[in-house]
């Protein structure tokens, strides 16, 4: 992919006040448990003439874990999982960027989680038309989801429940609301 920035292209930055990042990951194999990270920053290169050849990249500050459970977030923030000491941050850098049969996007890239990069895809409804806020600034938006196995990010604590089955599911469904601003 070029790296080469044309003159089509416009740089758009994620509005953190408008945009989240969440995820939910089995409890007990009998339920979901919903969770968010509530500090998203980034920026889009968007190609108004080949969305295909647009380039985005964003950053999560993995201690602003929420899952409603102050216990539950201290542990996830933990060695035993995120390890937010030694990996502060989880990040995203697209490589591809494709129109799939119904007109959305597939965007293909490096998510960096606990010091693992792996290759996802993100799966983008939008985005938006662009739109003017009561300010002046133009706003558009979109909407992401992916599914990883947990373990390939080396994220591997567990316990076997009494009864048969894990407490906690290897498979987390990430989805991002996402709002940007034009620069």
């Amino acid at each position: 992919m070029s790296t080469a920035v044309s003159t089509e292209t416009s740089t758009w930055n994620i509005d953190p006040v408008h945009s989240t990042a969440q995820f939910k990951v089995k409890h007990m194999m009998i339920s979901n448990v919903k969770g968010e990270f509530t500090k998203i920053t980034g920026k889009l290169e968007l190609d108004e003439s080949d969305i295909t050849k647009s380039r985005v990249e964003a950053f999560i500050d993995a201690t602003t874990i929420n899952t409603r459970e102050p216990d539950r977030d201290t542990h996830l923030k933990s060695a035993e999982f995120l390890d937010v000491e030694k990996f502060p941050n989880l990040s995203f850098k697209s490589t591809r960027i494709s129109k799939n049969s119904e007109g959305e996007l597939s965007v293909e890239g490096d998510l960096t989680m606990h010091g693992v990069t792996r290759k996802v895809v993100f799966e983008v409804e939008g985005p938006s038309a662009a739109t003017k806020d009561p300010w002046g600034n133009t706003r558009i938006g979109l909407s992401a989801t992916t599914r990883v196995n947990r373990k390939d990010f080396g994220l591997n604590w567990n316990s076997v429940l009494e009864a048969g089955g894990l407490l906690v599911g290897e498979e987390v469904a990430i989805s991002l609301d996402v709002e940007f601003v034009k620069e």
